[in-house]
């Protein structure tokens, strides 16, 4: 114990206390995740709980298994894994690959060997090594089952992959279904940097491939797409999840760690050369996948390898024009009007410095800036005012009710001339000059709700990175608190990404979409307004969407105060009730874009462990 606290000191005398903060989550992460244990050996009840289930369909599962010099002990623990699902109806495709002569020996020695014992094993021996995709697509020519799973050959699966992937397609008609999944090196019941990933999300996998192992399809759906192509090599999985799912009816994520993925030497040994290629191929993957969706965009290297960036094109003067006016005045005369929205009383040292950050940072050139009056007291608060007059841009509006940030923000949409709403805090920061167009090129979109902003607190940290539902009993933000270049979990500081909802402190909303569902609720008088419009917006079918790239800083709540009054503290408890009630559904349910092994009483991304025993630290 007292060598522990003097390792902390030290920690803190040298990295500092937030650093050392980290360490520790992570480290009770990883003993958490032993605690929860991966389970990847069943107990003799559950095994045979789930070989003697049975299913209202007869499925076959096809598992395609490309070989390569694969290592004697890593091929037997993957036959083995899959030998050892508890659902049985499958059978194991290996296409070998192997060009070195003790390799090619040795593994056909095994295949043979097992291939006697189970006739469900499918053998075959590649003249050459035609690439990773060419080698898969060998299996798939073997295959005869009705749906296909992935699997490479120095990876095991989870003994209840298979039965687990069955239930998905008989309870949902998946045609397509991913699984969370763990890295090891040596023992499977050993995993560590555990992927707990959201549901199915569009704008996430064209930022990286989110969805990667444990993925399985139907025949019928790999049909419509065809085979894996060589030229994405390095990338070809992600290019056919790609494919996959622009053609899936119904994509099932299912939330348990089913996929074990060995890191070894060879596993990550891929020259600069190689490296290169693959990215380059994944990066051509989104780009073709673009195309093919109707999007039009550039894809471009993000902060992370293997992370990208879509810069999309802006529509500008019609729907589908992407091409810029050839100057800045046509420019601003064929953009869309945006109209910025922000609620004041008094504060106008915080209103100056926001309004001066927009106006001498932002590039986009057609904006209006509409300034909500509400109840100021002070005389330098209307002196202010008048120093603004002489400025196109701004207008001041006046609300003269009692505050409600939804009646306040639905007043001034009606005196908006703008095609997008920009609500935006007064006590904001513009950091990033394209902020406008970073949300624009989401905001246009026909399949898209709102778009929020990355916010970060004075200290540099995050105060937003998208909205999770359920946090706290209701909802909490992304990330809170993370140093402002981490990459966050999984990468996803650094994304852009589909979210449940996102702050109104900096959000954009197309005009026709606001009115459609008749603004912000009334409700709301300060809580919970945004992230109920952002559900109304999923209800609808629209996707949401985050932005790292549109950046501000945000001294949060600092104009309204804190809740320090019984009246404050009753107002937002009724706000809590009405949110819960409304959403009570979708609250049982949890986040999509989340996931239920993580927690939902910290904003950190911990696991979530208190439900099996265990008691968050």
């Amino acid at each position: 114990m007292t060598g522990d606290l003097c390792k902390v000191i030290h920690s803190i005398e040298t990295f500092g206390l937030r650093t050392t903060l980290g360490r520790i989550r992570n480290r009770l992460f990883g003993a958490r995740l032993r605690q929860l244990d991966t389970g990847f050996v069943l107990n003799p009840q559950t095994r045979r709980q789930q070989a003697e289930q049975s299913f209202p369909r007869t499925i076959r599962f096809s598992i395609l298994v490309p070989l390569y010099n694969t290592p004697p002990g890593y091929l037997k623990e993957m036959i083995e894994s899959v030998l050892g699902q508890t659902y049985q109806n499958w059978e194991l495709c290996l296409a070998d690959a192997s060009d070195e002569a003790d390799a090619t020996e040795i593994v056909r020695a095994i295949c043979a060997g097992y291939q006697t014992s189970d006739e469900r094993i499918r053998y075959q021996k590649l003249e050459q090594n035609a690439g990773i995709a060419a080698n898969t697509n060998h299996c798939l020519r073997m295959a005869t089952g009705d749906y296909f799973a992935l699997l490479d050959h120095d990876d095991v699966l989870h003994p209840s992959a298979l039965f687990a992937v069955m239930e998905a397609i008989c309870e949902q008609d998946a045609d397509m279904v991913y699984t969370d999944e763990i890295t090891f090196t040596d023992d499977p019941s050993k995993g560590y940097n555990a992927h707990f990933k959201p549901d199915f999300s569009p704008d996430t996998l064209r930022s990286y491939n989110y969805i990667t192992h444990l993925t399985v399809f139907s025949r019928q759906l790999q049909m419509q797409v065809g085979d894996l192509r060589s030229e994405f090599d390095g990338s070809q999985d992600y290019d056919l999840i790609l494919r996959l799912s622009e053609k899936a009816q119904h994509i099932v994520h299912i939330p348990k760690i089913l996929y074990y993925w060995r890191a070894h030497p060879q596993s990550v040994a891929a020259g600069v050369e190689a490296k290169t290629y693959a990215i380059a191929a994944a990066k051509h993957a989104i780009s073709e996948h673009l195309g093919r969706v109707g999007l039009r965009g550039q894809v471009r290297d993000a902060a992370i390898p293997t992370v990208y960036r879509i810069e999309y094109d802006l529509a500008i003067g019609r729907e589908d024009a992407a091409a810029p006016a050839s100057s800045d005045s046509s420019l601003r005369a064929a953009a869309p009007l945006v109209s910025i929205i922000i609620p004041n009383k008094d504060h106008i040292v915080d209103l100056d410095t926001c309004l001066k950050s927009i106006m001498e940072k932002t590039s986009y050139p057609h904006y209006e800036i509409l300034i909500v009056e509400n109840n100021s007291t002070e005389t330098k608060t209307f002196a202010y005012y008048q120093s603004l007059l002489d400025n196109s841009s701004i207008e001041v509006l006046t609300w003269a009710g009692a505050f409600n940030f939804s009646a306040i923000n639905n007043y001034a949409a009606e005196k908006a001339q703008g095609q997008y709403l920009l609500f935006l805090n007064n006590d904001t920061e513009v950091i990033t000059p394209d902020w406008i167009e970073q949300m624009l090129m989401f905001a246009q979109r026909a399949d898209v709700g709102v778009v929020g902003a990355k916010l970060y607190y004075p200290d540099n940290t995050i105060q937003h990175a998208g909205v999770i539902l359920g946090i706290g009993g209701v909802a909490g933000h992304s990330h809170k608190h993370y140093p402002r270049h981490s990459f966050g979990y999984v990468s996803r500081l650094q994304l852009v990404q589909n979210v449940s909802a996102v702050t109104a402190a900096c959000m954009m909303v197309k005009r026709t979409l606001f009115e459609q569902l008749g603004g912000f609720d009334l409700g709301y008088s300060v809580a919970f307004n945004d992230v109920d419009f952002c559900m109304r917006l999923r209800e609808a079918g629209l996707l949401n969407i985050f932005t790292p790239y549109a950046e501000l800083y945000h001294h949060e709540s600092k104009s309204r105060g804190i809740e320090d009054t019984p009246q404050k503290q009753k107002r937002f408890s009724g706000e809590v009730e009405r949110f819960k009630a409304r959403w009570r559904r979708q609250l049982a349910a949890g986040d999509s874009y989340y996931n239920p092994n993580l927690s939902l009483e910290r904003e950190d991304f911990s696991l979530r462990v208190h439900d099996i025993g265990y008691t968050e630290v």
